[in-house]
């Protein structure tokens, strides 16, 4: 692939993935609103996140089914038609189960457009290119994180947060009907020997059972940190309206920069380098967090940021340079991992959360993050490994080995 066609179809990937994950934390910047507004306590007001949530876990593995044995193009159309729809229904209803009912389904459909496409991108790029793909499809999550946060409380005014689904709904369906058109054909799914791995066949190999579970710690760390930040900055002693704790959601920015970055450091030192200094970071920031200044606090979540997409690009581009099939199953699971951890992490730190205010949801996500940071450890030593096995072929072909045994 030419570099020219290369950056169309990481354009067309980035275009496509921003617009989905735009639809996921829409009602996440005024939840304090959606409380009031329908009457219902924090906990109850997060379902209009953890649900859709709960819905790309339930649906991954389906969809990374289908993505071996389906052409990505007609599962997008698919995805994006129903996305869109519940979108609607969302802006209008005046029920909340209503609206969490369709968030739910939001979150079945929506793998269609990322689960699918990261296997796509699997099963199409050559290796060396496979890291700095999977790097840019990351800060395409990114940049959708901060869209649908930017348009639910900053972009629409908090209290005409409803417009927002009608906004993101035209967008998805927009690069949609560009990535249906545009997109490259690429391999088409075919089964192979390896291609007939079983979901269980992937989870016993250790080494992508334990990248399945960085996705899942990492992400339980960054759903609810970002989740309660807005009862956090609310409340004393910031007393920060919406649209204020909407705009320290910029701070996503940085993950768009982070991903294509995390893969060309992945590329140099190994990803478990990468991991382990992205748990590190990750820990710093939510520290800092309990700094009562605004500006420090905008300042942790840059590092929030930059901590967890590089744990989260270094875990993705070491899932896919271990695949040599199965690819749709194997991304499949990685998903279902990472949004079961932001369901999980929601739930848990709401139960944190009352019980200890900040402090608690902090206390519960440092010791979450020490699952990434001892894995990350065992992937360095096994890549360093790797390295010196490869060392000696190359200074020791067989012949001379076997003379200098």
């Amino acid at each position: 692939m030419n570099p020219n066609n290369f950056f169309r179809l990481q354009a067309l990937v980035f275009t496509l993935v921003a617009a989905a994950i735009t639809n996921l934390y829409i009602t996440q910047p005024v939840l304090p609103i959606i409380e009031q507004e329908f009457r219902v306590g924090a906990a109850t007001a997060s379902l209009s996140v953890s649900m859709v949530i709960l819905g790309i876990a339930i649906s991954n593995l389906p969809f990374g089914y289908l993505s071996d044995r389906y052409p990505v193009h007609r599962l997008i159309g698919l995805g994006a038609g129903i996305v869109a729809m519940a979108g609607f229904v969302c802006a209008v209803t005046p029920n909340f189960t209503v609206l969490v009912g369709f968030r739910f389904l939001q979150g079945l459909f929506i793998p269609a457009l990322t689960t699918c496409v990261a296997a796509y991108l699997s099963r199409n790029l050559p290796v060396e290119r496979l890291n700095v793909a999977m790097g840019s499809y990351v800060s395409a999550t990114v940049a959708g994180g901060l869209g649908g946060r930017l348009l639910g409380g900053w972009i629409h005014p908090p209290l005409h947060w409803r417009w927002a689904f009608i906004t993101a709904g035209v967008f998805v369906l927009a690069s949609a009907i560009a990535a249906v058109r545009w997109l490259p054909s690429g391999a088409p799914p075919r089964e192979t020997a390896e291609d007939n791995i079983g979901f269980l066949a992937i989870l016993r190999r250790r080494e992508l059972r334990r990248t399945f579970l960085v996705a899942f710690t990492a992400f339980f760390v960054f759903s609810s940190s970002f989740n309660y930040l807005p009862f956090y900055l609310s409340g004393p002693p910031f007393h920060l309206p919406v649209q204020m704790i909407t705009f320290l959601y910029l701070a996503y920015i940085v993950g768009i920069v982070i991903g294509p970055i995390a893969g060309g450091i992945s590329n140099r030192l190994g990803n478990g380098a990468t991991m382990i200094g992205g748990s590190l970071l990750f820990a710093l920031a939510l520290v800092i967090t309990l700094i009562e200044s605004v500006a420090v606090v905008a300042f942790a979540l840059l590092l929030v940021c930059g901590g967890f997409f590089a744990i989260h690009a270094s875990a993705a581009g070491s899932l896919n340079r271990r695949l040599t099939g199965g690819r749709g199953r194997a991304n499949s699971l990685y998903v279902l991992f990472y949004y079961l951890g932001g369901a999980c992490g929601i739930t848990a730190s709401g139960w944190a959360y009352t019980l200890a205010r900040w402090h608690g949801v902090i206390t519960l996500g440092l010791l979450v993050l020490i699952v990434p940071l001892v894995f990350g450890y065992q992937d360095l030593r096994e890549d360093r490994r790797r390295t010196e096995v490869k060392d000696d072929r190359q200074n020791f072909p067989s012949g001379d080995r076997e003379n200098k045994l």
